[in-house]
């Protein structure tokens, strides 16, 4: 499962005045700059302080409140990233990339079906978002695997159904237990576009 980065191209059609805002005040993406290259030198505390007093300055900026979503999931803070990404959906529903994030979030869990609900808003706010497409299918998969071993314990003797699970184990690679691995084995590397 794949996080996606925060793209500003829905920003240039959806807020105008965010754009302008962020061409006249070079400053503000030098704090993204410097939040990125915070996190990426492997200073993850370090970003999340200064995206918190960014934050502080400007509460409703989706782009730094996006990437502390991002910062929060890369420290193993899921509850809190969660409810990163959920508030941030509530305040811009018509941004896909935060419900992209909280789809990987809730299958990293195994909720697959929160996960497909928010995959599916994601897709349906943008219908060429490749990542949220992706996500879709592994998620769709790990419905159908456990689908298949629920059917599998109602009747042990169906003889269609084992190969099923074969195939999804083959394509997901099985641990030494016969279960599927981890639902997001990548749940923590954003996407970067």
């Amino acid at each position: 499962m794949q996080l996606a980065a925060f793209s500003p191209a829905p920003l240039l059609r959806v807020f105008p005045a965010l754009v302008l805002a962020l061409a006249i005040g070079a400053a503000h993406a030098d704090d993204y700059g410097d939040v990125n290259a915070l996190l990426r030198q492997g200073k993850a505390d370090e970003a999340l302080a200064k995206a918190d007093a960014y934050i502080s300055g400007k509460p409703r900026d989706p782009q730094m409140r996006f990437l502390r979503g991002v910062i929060l999931t890369e420290q193993g803070k899921r509850a809190d990233a969660i409810t990163a990404f959920t508030q941030l959906n509530q305040d811009y529903p018509e941004l896909p990339e935060p419900y992209n994030n909280l789809a990987a979030l809730y299958a990293a869990q195994s909720q697959f079906d929160k996960a497909r609900a928010a995959l599916e808003m994601a897709v349906k706010l943008n219908p060429d978002y490749a990542t949220a497409h992706e996500n879709l299918g592994d998620v769709y998969v790990r419905l159908a695997a456990e689908s298949y071993s629920r059917a599998k314990q109602l009747e042990a003797g169906n003889a269609t159904v084992p190969p099923k699970l074969a195939l999804i184990r083959q394509m997901f690679g099985t641990s030494a237990s016969g279960d599927l691995p981890s639902a997001a084995p990548d749940a923590r590397k954003p996407v970067r576009r």
